[in-house]
């Protein structure tokens, strides 16, 4: 059985999700829903093997989560975005005390995004 988790994460404006998640971190928009014009959004992005779900719908998911995404290359991530000088947001690279480099991303809605590479 091969099995993938994807987390759903609340936004609530459609510029400052694009200017942080596509923009800055490079994920693309695979689609995008809305029952009707004026309806929220809710929709998938990618990047790489780290798909998320973004919802405007309240009742989809709360502001305010952490995800926590095993990787490989986080110190490249890290100096990737740091060169990006993104106004909103400088990460730091951090050694994690159980044998990791760690970068956190907090997005425009409160939720975190933590990039894990362990080396031990």
């Amino acid at each position: 059985m091969q099995t993938k988790v994807i987390p759903v994460l609340r936004i609530f404006d459609l510029a400052k999700m694009r200017e942080f998640y596509i923009d800055w971190l490079g994920f693309t928009v695979d689609w995008e829903h809305r029952f009707e014009a004026d309806a929220p959004v809710y929709m998938q992005v990618t990047r790489g093997d780290v798909t998320l779900h973004l919802s405007e719908h309240h009742g989809d998911a709360c502001p305010g989560a952490k995800v926590f995404i095993e990787t490989q290359g986080v110190r490249e991530l890290h100096a990737e975005l740091t060169e990006k000088r993104y106004k909103y947001n400088r990460p730091g690279l951090e050694e994690a005390f159980y044998g990791a480099w760690e970068v956190t991303l907090h997005d425009p809605f409160g939720n975190r995004l933590v990039y894990v590479e362990r080396f031990r």
